[in-house]
């Protein structure tokens, strides 16, 4: 089988290109064949079907006029579509997987596949099929308000960036695609990693054929770790840590609320908590600590691969503090896999991965109080997460190991197939 594996990336910025890629190297170990359609980019990883890439789009313009051409292109692309024609002239493809098209290519690629009557898979995500902003927020809050199509509140609310301009575009992009031109009517199938996401569509009114389908991960990538040695590496200290993006709807204001507030006794002074990544808040982050003299909070910066599971190995417990409704958090899946557990936000997935005194613990949302008990619990009760680590590592092994995901991927697949 011959699958065009679609995004608008071909490098990894984040979770959506890790499963793009992730996906196609599954199904090559398989045997199948992978096609890739993307954005053409100087940070593209080498591909063997770059030629075919529609160009480099820059969305990051600020003029008003260059902000309405990216809208109208996001309605529909006509670049998108006749470079995808390219392809799939080029190549016999049995079936299409998309990932995150949104932005630069639109789904006006779905018309040319339509035409050649190529089942069509997609998976989802973000909330971008159900709300303007993807994130589902508003001023900092999770907000429901575009609720069964009524993306006008988008508008009042202003919650794109807090411009009622903006709003009011991407509002009215999702008109287009779902009242006007239903442009997603040629995807067969929709894949929702997880319980939350699929449920939460289906809610928002987003009526479409959706199965769920956890993110893959293969644990052998990823060495089981000692935990006592990891001890005697740094010193008996505990050591907490967060990776990911540094933006508001991450929760780290709450993270750093419930850091200041945490007594610390002569015996549980040797506590760390290390920030690992970049955004926007990450000055604001450093003034908190700074002007709080929380001296045992370390900012590492951006890392990835191997020295960013370095990190982690050398850790005691990830911390999630998500304030949005995340997905089937990537950051998640890695910390398990690398035998950690996870203080993880009751919000979107994190609650179907991170079980109560089993692979970590879970706190309310948004609360830095709930979140200082969960961390304060850790620390009086260390040995707690040796073993809510060998859970995590198990669970991953267990529920989302490539051979169970690719039989379950070739069962959608061939759903698909039969609903073309």
């Amino acid at each position: 089988m011959t699958v065009l594996h679609i995004n608008k990336l071909h490098y990894i910025f984040g979770g959506a290109d890790v499963i793009y890629f992730r996906t196609a190297e599954i199904l090559e170990k398989n045997g199948h064949s992978s096609v890739f359609f993307a954005m053409r980019h100087p940070d593209n990883l080498p591909c063997h079907t770059a030629e075919y890439f529609m160009p480099l789009i820059d969305t990051g313009k600020r003029y008003v006029s260059d902000f309405v051409k990216a809208s109208c292109r996001n309605i529909y692309s006509f670049k998108a579509r006749k470079c995808i024609s390219r392809i799939l002239d080029k190549y016999h493809i049995d079936i299409v997987h998309m990932h995150d098209i949104h932005r630069q290519m639109s789904p006006s690629i779905l018309h040319e596949i339509k035409k050649r009557e190529i089942p069509v898979v997609m998976t989802l995500h973000n909330y971008k099929m159900i709300c303007p902003s993807f994130l589902m927020m508003a001023h900092g809050k999770p907000c429901e308000a575009c609720d069964q199509g009524k993306y006008f509140n988008a508008v009042k609310l202003k919650c794109v960036k807090g411009s009622f301009f903006r709003s009011a575009l991407l509002a009215i992009e999702l008109y287009m695609h779902h009242k006007i031109l239903d442009a997603y009517k040629n995807v067969n199938v929709f894949i929702a990693p997880s319980i939350f996401l699929k449920n939460k569509h289906e809610e928002m009114g987003f009526h479409k054929n959706i199965v769920h389908l956890p993110y893959p991960l293969d644990v052998k990538g990823f060495d089981k770790v000692n935990p006592e040695e990891i001890k005697e590496k740094t010193g008996g200290q505990l050591t907490f840590v967060y990776f990911g993006r540094l933006e508001p709807e991450k929760g780290l204001f709450t993270l750093f609320e419930s850091i200041k507030n945490i007594s610390y006794n002569e015996a549980e002074s040797r506590v760390v908590f290390k920030i690992i990544g970049e955004g926007a808040i990450k000055d604001e982050l450093h003034e908190i600590a700074l002007r709080n003299g929380m001296h045992n909070v370390e900012f590492l910066g951006y890392l990835t691969g191997e020295d960013l599971f370095t990190e982690i190995r050398k850790a005691d417990v990830v911390i999630i503090p998500s304030e949005w409704y995340e997905n089937y958090p990537v950051s998640v899946m890695e910390a398990f896999a690398l035998g950690k557990p996870v203080i993880g936000a009751r919000i979107g997935g994190i609650p179907e991965m991170v079980k109560d005194n089993a692979t970590g613990l879970t706190f309310e949302s948004g609360d830095p109080s709930d979140l200082g008990e969960k961390i304060t619990y850790v620390i009086k009760n260390p040995g707690k997460a040796a073993l809510w680590g060998r859970n995590a590592r198990e669970f991953i092994e267990r529920e989302v190991n490539p051979e169970k995901h690719y039989r379950q991927l070739m069962k959608i697949y061939n759903m698909a197939m039969s609903h073309r």
